[in-house]
């Protein structure tokens, strides 16, 4: 079995991720984290903690930070509706967490399966970033760890470079893009060009007829209408669980390492990913930044999921 640790900011494409890792048969997930993004904390936590309910999984769900770790929270309900989870009318309310702080949980996982633990980050960076602020040599003890966040190649999310999470905390991320942990960022830019479902798409999942199958794309149900009018997108997009398959199977994605800094200015210089594909800055390559993705593998992985 391979121990995951999965650090979520849990909305509508967030719980398709979880959805996948929890219902992979090889992969234990020995903790959800979740920190604030999408949503505010608490609304994130019930999300997660819904999900894996409706798995049938038993997998504790830590509470992490409720902002960034210099900046106010700045939220994407417009885009996942107020609850995270397209508005769709489910029972978002009254779970408990774990006990525990998410950066703590973090370190102590870490360090109880060093070497051996894949840490994939769904949300801003900052439970992450904190829980190396503790313990900077945490870094060298994850297996790997998969981001999505950034842009690998072209336009962003939020500003015309930017994408959403490392946008929210890109204090916290360059902390973590600076901390010497083998990281595989999976940018946005994968999403839009390989995981993107129009309505027949959407619908064929869908049609599968399970209640996660149903789940899956019913919650999109916000996130469908501001894609198609802000993104120029034909349906909605899944950042989240295309990177949960590099997760599950690193040969969904093609990679090549590159210097990736992240800009923490303001305005438009805020959260920007640098990705040095010519190596003008002589800095030593410190990411694997994925450059395409097979979609047909990632479709039937998530088919597997839901089936």
């Amino acid at each position: 079995m391979r121990k995951f640790i999965i650090d979520t900011d849990t909305a509508s494409d967030d719980a398709v991720a979880l959805v996948m890792a929890l219902r992979q048969p090889d992969i234990d997930v020995k903790a959800i984290t979740v920190v604030a993004g999408n949503v505010p904390l608490p609304q994130a936590l019930q999300n997660a903690l819904y999900t894996v309910e409706l798995c049938g999984a038993s997998v504790p769900v830590y509470a992490g930070c409720a902002k960034p770790l210099l900046r106010d929270l700045e939220t994407a309900e417009v885009v996942h509706g107020k609850d995270g989870m397209g508005d769709i009318g489910l029972p978002l309310q009254g779970r408990q967490p774990a006990p525990g702080h998410a950066a703590d949980m973090l370190r102590q996982t870490i360090n109880e399966n060093a070497g051996d633990i894949t840490l994939v980050t769904l949300g801003p960076l900052t439970n992450v970033a904190l829980a190396l602020l503790r313990e900077p040599e945490l870094a060298r003890k994850v297996g790997r760890c998969f981001i999505m966040g950034g842009v690998g190649a072209g336009h962003g999310n939020v500003t015309p470079t930017a994408e959403f999470n490392i946008w929210v905390d890109p204090e916290a991320a360059r902390i973590v893009y600076e901390s010497g942990m083998a990281i595989t960022m999976v940018g946005w830019d994968i999403s839009w060009r390989h995981a993107t479902f129009d309505a027949e798409q959407a619908g064929e999942i869908r049609r599968i007829g399970t209640p996660l199958a149903e789940f899956v794309i019913d919650i999109q149900a916000t996130l469908t209408d501001f894609a198609m009018r802000e993104n120029a997108l034909a349906g909605f997009d899944l950042p989240d669980p295309i990177t949960m398959a590099a997760a599950i199977d690193p040969d969904v994605c093609t990679y090549e390492r590159y210097r990736v800094d992240v800009t923490t200015g303001d305005g438009l210089a805020r959260g920007i990913t640098v990705v040095d594909r010519l190596g003008v800055t002589g800095r030593e390559a410190n990411v694997d930044v994925a450059e395409s993705a097979d979609r047909a593998s990632f479709v039937e992985m998530l088919r597997r999921s839901v089936s």
